[in-house]
């Protein structure tokens, strides 16, 4: 049997999409506010080229030869602010001015100014759309406590891990929701897990796994852990955490998840990080999504080989290291062809 493959999240985005990506928008700019934030609209009356964006980058992952395709994110601005829009606590009209990650970048942020609560869930909605298009299962995504934490201003509670449950629990209901629709395959996005893995095992473990609390077995509870992005792409020095902190990371979470996503292609882990996968599965990046240079199959082959003297295959799963918005889509297909031929050659 081959080896499984995967994408993280993200497609890019086709020019009619009525909504500006944050990927494409530099955040210190002033038009990141005016071109994102504010220009982000879910009215009605765009459904239909949010279905048909949807549709094309689930056809185009098919096509490539995933396995578990993403509906692309194709409705989001920004992986996070999304899903924070519909919950209640988040204020995106007064935003807040926040120098981030030890300077590397500065931008407005919402904020939050009350309790965190849920709202209607708008996920299942999603996932209904994106699985008409396929007859393979479509993952789902959500960012996780932490992270969100990590991309806005609190200007309510200022106790993170009073904050990440309150937040676990509300997306918590967003999990259920979408396990109640027939998703069966939810990811959390915990990037930030890799900049602040104090804070990750001090509450942010427990905070993901309240988020997953109750979800019935046949649902495979992912997780993704990258090290950061560019600013754009092509971008050879930009901030990235420490990738060694996989190793901490990896044994805590082990057996408390059943998936978890981390980066390889840029960094190439040391080979013994993935004895620690005892019980949860490897979701591995074989190709880098910061580069326009394209991985080589008989390349992500032999990387692919290097894991499996590891792993057993039915614990390996092939992905790109992160989402796929900084790409073209001819770069985003080539890469994910050759991911999945190299998978297959395996």
């Amino acid at each position: 049997m081959p080896i499984k493959t995967t994408c993280l999240g993200s497609f890019p985005k086709p020019d009619y999409v009525p909504i500006k990506d944050w990927f494409k928008v530099v955040h210190a700019d002033e038009s990141y506010i005016d071109e994102v934030v504010n220009s982000w609209s879910d009215d009605p009356k765009h459904e239909p080229l949010f279905a048909r964006a949807t549709k094309e980058a689930i056809e185009h992952q098919i096509d490539c030869g995933i396995d578990i395709p993403t509906d692309g994110e194709q409705r989001r601005e920004n992986y996070v602010h999304y899903q924070c829009r519909y919950m209640e606590g988040f204020d995106f009209k007064n935003l807040e001015h926040r120098v981030l990650r030890n300077g590397a970048y500065e931008t407005d942020l919402p904020a939050i100014r009350g309790k965190i609560k849920a709202g209607e869930p708008v996920l299942p909605r999603d996932y209904k759309q994106a699985q008409s298009f396929s007859d393979r299962p479509v993952k789902l995504t959500m960012p996780g406590p932490m992270t969100i934490i990590g991309t806005v201003a609190d200007c309510f509670y200022n106790d993170d891990k009073k904050l990440a449950f309150e937040l676990a629990d509300a997306l918590n209901k967003e999990a259920l929701a979408l396990a109640d629709a027939g998703c069966i395959h939810i990811q959390v996005d915990e990037p930030v897990f890799a900049r602040k893995p104090d804070d990750a095992m001090n509450f942010g473990i427990e905070a993901l796994e309240r988020v997953f609390h109750g979800l019935p077995d046949h649902v495979t509870r992912t997780s993704h852990m990258c090290c950061g992005y560019p600013e754009h792409i092509d971008q050879p020095e930009y901030p990235k955490a420490d990738h060694n902190v996989y190793h901490q990371l990896v044994e805590a979470l082990d057996g408390k998840i059943d998936a978890l996503s981390i980066e390889d292609c840029h960094c190439h882990n040391d080979l013994s990080l993935f004895e620690k996968f005892n019980k949860t599965t490897a979701i591995v990046g074989f190709v880098d999504i910061a580069v326009s240079q394209i991985e080589a199959v008989e390349q992500i082959a032999a990387r692919m080989r290097e894991v499996l003297t590891v792993l057993p295959p039915e614990r390996l799963i092939a992905a790109p290291d992160c989402g796929l918005g900084y790409l073209s889509l001819e770069q985003a297909r080539t890469k994910l062809g050759n991911m999945c031929q190299a998978a297959a050659m395996v």
